[in-house]
């Protein structure tokens, strides 16, 4: 007479020969039609029967449970390859090196599955308590006055870690994600300085005679991203401003979804388009910008608008060079390229302009973002906003 075959979910617990109780799992066949089960034991029977109970509960629910675990570093790997199918480049090279430096060396060794609350949380410890200049990491007591990786960076690691693991969750390989048993780092809040109406009118009297001066007013008639300006291209200068596109330095342009538009420059600089399509803005052209820019490019009919000796801008070389610019015009050198774009949304909100109109100008999804940089309506509108904010700039620079 035959022994029916267990079902889905039942088990079996026994004792063994050294005292442990062992259970036995059966487990949907594999693609083959090969039996499949999950062995485990523990030291008592109320733990071994207490384990049973909660995994057949999460077969009931899941249709599935992994028979053995992944380590975190392997897990990694297919994580970031995943990820790469839908993020930027960039965004999954942050990812990489955050798995790479911090999480890897840490808790790579580690099985999905016993990965612990205590874990991440030393983690998050353990970055913000390492330098940021790499060779200071080497001491055992670095002096006073180091500085430390934030709890910005903190936030990444986490943010990758719980993706990973929210994966691992969603495909069976974990019954929970214990990243979302600890407290985020707390991102630390930025005091992004940006200049007064003075300062404005008198940089822009300096940038009069600038030679390059029509770039840098534009960073400060506009509010456009860095990579947006030295990316905009004299056939997208017309009554409006097309910012569809911005020069970034990418390095594993092969990662690329399959979905990620870009333009090759040269070497691993691109255009690519703005990761939201609230960045895809057109603003209207206003004085004095208009006269500067139409002075500017001449009878140019194709090409960047803005060149250095020839070349494209590098958009670190375009936030380095700002920053002589300002000391030029006697200005302070701590208001970021970055700070030109606060400058502007400060300066709309000066000018009395509605919030949602600002939002629109400067490519912002949502008005936190907008209010957050405070120290899509049509053209009208928006055109009628920024000639009020280049009324309070307004001087002899045509």
């Amino acid at each position: 007479m035959k022994t029916k075959a267990r079902g889905k979910g039942e088990g079996s617990i026994t004792e063994d020969s050294r005292g442990y109780w062992r259970v036995r799992l059966e487990l949907p066949p594999d693609s083959n039609g090969n039996r499949r089960r999950k062995d485990f034991r523990r030291k008592s029977k109320a733990a071994a029967l207490k384990e049973m109970r909660k995994l057949q509960a999460e077969l009931e629910k899941t249709g599935n449970l992994e028979t053995s675990s992944v380590k975190l570093s392997d897990w990694s790997e297919h994580w970031l390859a995943e990820r790469a199918k839908k993020l930027a480049p960039n965004t999954v090279s942050g990812y990489r090196v955050a798995f790479r430096d911090y999480i890897n060396p840490a808790l790579g060794k580690k099985r999905l599955d016993k990965l612990t609350p205590l874990d991440v949380s030393r983690l998050h410890n353990s970055v913000m308590g390492t330098p940021k200049d790499k060779a200071m990491r080497q001491l055992s007591d670095p002096p006073d006055g180091t500085e430390y990786l934030s709890s910005t960076y903190a936030l990444l690691i986490h943010n990758a870690l719980s993706g990973a693991l929210k994966m691992a969750k969603r495909q069976g390989k974990v019954s929970r994600n214990v990243c979302e048993l600890v407290d985020r780092p707390t991102k630390r809040a930025t005091n992004e300085k940006a200049l007064t109406v003075d300062e404005a009118v008198t940089l822009l009297l300096h940038l009069a005679t600038h030679p390059n001066g029509a770039m840098w007013a534009s960073y400060l008639l506009t509010g456009a991203r860095r990579g947006e300006i030295i990316g905009l291209e004299v056939d997208r200068v017309g009554d409006i401003l097309d910012l569809s596109w911005q020069i970034q330095r990418v390095k594993d342009i092969e990662s690329a979804p399959a979905d990620y538009e870009y333009r090759h420059i040269e070497g691993n600089l691109y255009f690519t388009r703005p990761k939201s399509n609230a960045g895809w803005r057109t603003p209207p052209l206003v004085e004095p910008l208009a006269t500067i820019l139409r002075r500017y490019i001449g009878d140019r009919t194709e090409g960047l608008v803005f060149q250095r000796a020839g070349r494209p801008w590098d958009p670190a070389d375009a936030s380095k060079e700002w920053k002589i610019v300002l000391k030029e015009a006697g200005l302070p050198d701590d208001v970021t390229l970055h700070g030109a774009r606060h400058t502007v949304v400060d300066l709309l909100y000066e000018a009395e302009v509605p919030e949602a109109v600002i939002m629109e100008i400067v490519g912002h999804s949502s008005r936190a973002v907008t209010r957050s940089y405070r120290s899509r309506g049509n053209q009208k509108i928006v055109r009628d906003a920024l000639e009020r904010m280049s009324g309070l700039l307004y001087v002899e620079a045509v």
